[in-house]
């Protein structure tokens, strides 16, 4: 069974297609990079499987499960998650309090309010060894307002992996970030759970083609080029789209 599969998916805008006829199969474990051009319709393409928009035409399955029509709490409670280029962080709250909320969220029927929560022991203990492995264990008291641009993003990174999602999408992941703070941010994504299916649109190459076994390319909408990294490199008309060309020169 696969963890995601796309048949046929195509999202258009009146007259506008975004994405066109994409084909896709995620197996479950698997790392991949989904890379193009700005304007190549990936943002697009995550929002329809999330379910954020739902698809003009085609099917999703999520393992195996048709969430084609599905919205988006139907698709979470099947173990699916995503980040957003800008920050969904509750600024206000702590660090613990916004790992807290991304580890009770999906938990059908269970909401408490944040001071009752810190009680809540085993989900606490939860809170703590995410914290860990996002690298901000000393920051759980801070808010989250007051935190640095890579620490958001690293905090993004683990309300995504709070409640041991089976499917994660992270949209640019590193974005905006400093040397230091993308090598770090690449530690964390190479150090996920490798019972993780990682899907992951990143501009910085280095960081793309270093954490994921396959690539997937899309430009103007439909997918050109699929293979592991080193082919994708070395595949002249990904350089030449990269380079600014176009697909008929």
């Amino acid at each position: 069974m696969e963890a995601l599969t796309l048949r046929g998916i195509s999202k258009r805008f009146g007259g506008l297609t975004a994405v066109r006829e994409v084909h896709m199969d995620l197996a479950p474990g698997e790392r991949r990079a989904l890379i193009g051009p700005n304007g190549a319709g990936k943002t697009t393409l995550f929002n329809v499987i999330a379910g954020d928009m739902f698809a003009s035409s085609g099917t999703i399955a999520i393992f195996g499960k048709d969430v084609t029509h599905m919205p988006v709490n139907k698709r979470i409670s099947l173990g699916l998650r995503r980040t957003y280029q800008s920050s969904s962080l509750l600024n206000m709250l702590t660090v613990r309090e916004n790992l807290y909320l991304g580890i009770v969220g999906p938990d059908r029927g269970h909401l408490n309010m944040i001071k009752p929560a810190l009680q809540d022991k085993s989900r606490m203990e939860r809170v703590e060894e995410v914290a860990v492995s996002i690298g901000l264990a000393d920051k759980l008291n801070m808010a989250a307002g007051d935190l640095s641009h890579g620490e958001c993003r690293q905090l993004e990174l683990g309300l995504a992996i709070a409640w041991q999602p089976k499917l994660v999408m992270l949209d640019e992941p590193a974005a905006g970030l400093s040397p230091e703070e993308r090598t770090k941010i690449k530690k964390l994504l190479l150090d996920l759970p490798r019972d993780i299916t990682l899907l992951l649109i990143e501009h910085d190459m280095d960081i793309a083609l270093s954490v994921v076994e396959q690539v997937t390319v899309l430009h103007e909408g439909s997918i050109v080029a699929e293979g592991v990294p080193s082919e994708i490199t070395a595949n002249p008309l990904v350089q030449r789209i990269y380079l600014g060309g176009t697909l008929h020169e």
